[in-house]
Formats: structure tokens, sequence, C-alpha cells
């Protein structure tokens, strides 16, 4: 499987710092063998990604989408308006969305859905709290989060693209360690294979950076990176997609 590395630049960026991390990633992301490299950007800035990127080999996509696709919802954006700046990925039930705008598991399966009617690929992000880690309850926790998403899709299930963020490694500095992330991955791997989707990329997502990367993406049922803050530094970013190219367990 080839492995899928994706920025998100979160509520980070301006113009001119911008255009110095598209054109590095523009410039680099064409020689980078097995591994497809995208980049989620604030929506206003989604035309630029289109005009530094387009012709090469980085997609980019949106950190949100709309469940509708049109309507009196001000401030909402539709998949099809994605689209239309050339958007293949938008990033759905992060972590933060779900704390901070109260995004429930339905409410993502909605977006989620939203997006592959639109034609733009969801990544559905699922992962537990540090009190439910210690608790024990990270299996039922990610799986509770899937499951509505997988009710919604059904046969299309196999478009989306999932991402494993456990919420207590995210921008903390804090990672789960391989083997702890290989066993959420493995749980994930087994219930989309029970619907036929065992082809469905699941990415790892919570403070991935050039020193943890090798070990993660070596996992087998890992293939391949939401990157938060290590995607705001090109050099950073790259790295990680250079241990992506050669991951040891794929």
């Amino acid at each position: 499987m080839t492995m899928l590395v994706v920025g998100n630049w979160k509520l980070h960026g301006d113009w001119h710092s911008n255009a110095e991390r598209l054109a590095a990633l523009h410039g680099h992301g064409a020689v980078v063998p097995g591994v497809t490299l995208a980049v989620c950007v604030p929506m206003p800035y989604l035309q630029q990604a289109q005009q530094a990127l387009q012709n090469g080999a980085v997609a980019w996509g949106a950190q949100d989408v709309s469940a509708h696709a049109t309507g009196a919802y001000t401030g909402e954006v539709s998949a099809a308006m994605l689209k239309e700046f050339g958007a293949r990925f938008a990033i759905v039930g992060h972590s933060e969305r779900r704390q901070y705008h109260g995004e429930s598991n339905e409410t993502v399966a909605a977006k989620a859905r939203a997006a592959l009617a639109g034609g733009v690929v969801p990544i559905v992000c699922v992962g537990e709290s540090l009190q439910q880690r210690q608790a024990q309850q990270t299996e039922a926790v990610v799986l509770a989060q899937l499951e509505p998403v997988l009710q919604a899709l059904q046969q299309d299930a196999g478009r989306m693209v999932l991402a494993y963020e456990p919420i207590w490694a995210i921008g903390t500095g804090q990672t789960a360690t391989a083997e702890q992330a290989q066993a959420v991955h493995a749980v994930l791997r087994a219930r989309l294979q029970q619907d036929g989707a065992s082809s469905v990329p699941v990415l790892y997502g919570g403070s991935v950076n050039p020193g943890n990367a090798s070990a993660l993406l070596a996992q087998p049922d890992i293939d391949g990176a939401l990157v938060g803050g290590a995607s705001l530094v090109a050099e950073d970013f790259l790295a990680i997609v250079q241990a992506a190219a050669t991951p040891t367990g794929h």
C-alpha cells in the first residue's frame, strides 16, 4: 500500500510563510516514491495552495467540511466548494473539532458522507483521552467513534481515510509508542475488514516528528501519518515523508 502523509496546518500561516512552505513541498513532493503527500490548509488559503501545488505531486485539502451540500448555514463550507479549489481531502472529526465545537460521532459521520458525495476524501479522526486510556477504554472509544461512519458510508467506506490520533498526544509532545499505536491500528484494521474496507489507509497522528516517524511508520498496520506542528517546518515534514518512503515493516 502506498503510504500517505498529510500535514494539518491548523490555525497557522500567512500568505508569505505559506508561499515558502508550499514552494518547498512542490519542489520535493514529486521525488518521493511510494508516498502520497498532502497538506490541509486553513480555508482562506485553499486557492493559494491550488496555485502553488497544481501540476505537481502534492495534494491539498481542508481541515473541515460541512455536513450540508447547500442551504442557510452561515459560515459553513461544502464539499463542492472545496472541490472547486482542487481539494482532494478534508479532515473530519479531529479531536479539536469534537472538543471545541461539540461535534458528535453522528455529526462526524454526516460530514464524512457529505465529503464523499461532493468528491472529496474524508480523513476521519478517532482517538481517546488520557483518562479513557488509563481506564483501558481505548478500544471501545475508537470503535464507537468509527461505527457511525461505517454505517453512514456503507459500501463507500473503502473510499475514506482513517486517522488514529490519541488526544493525549496531540500537540503535547507526548507520542504513543510504536507498539501502542500498532495495537490500536490493528483493532481498527480488523473492524474495517469486517466491512470489506481493509484497503482504507489508517494513519497515525499525535506529535509525529522526524525523531519518532521511522519507528511508527514501520508498524505493519500504520499506513502513514497525519502531522500537526512538524508540518509547519518544511524540513521536518519532508524528513517524515522520507521515513514513510522507507518503512521497514511494509
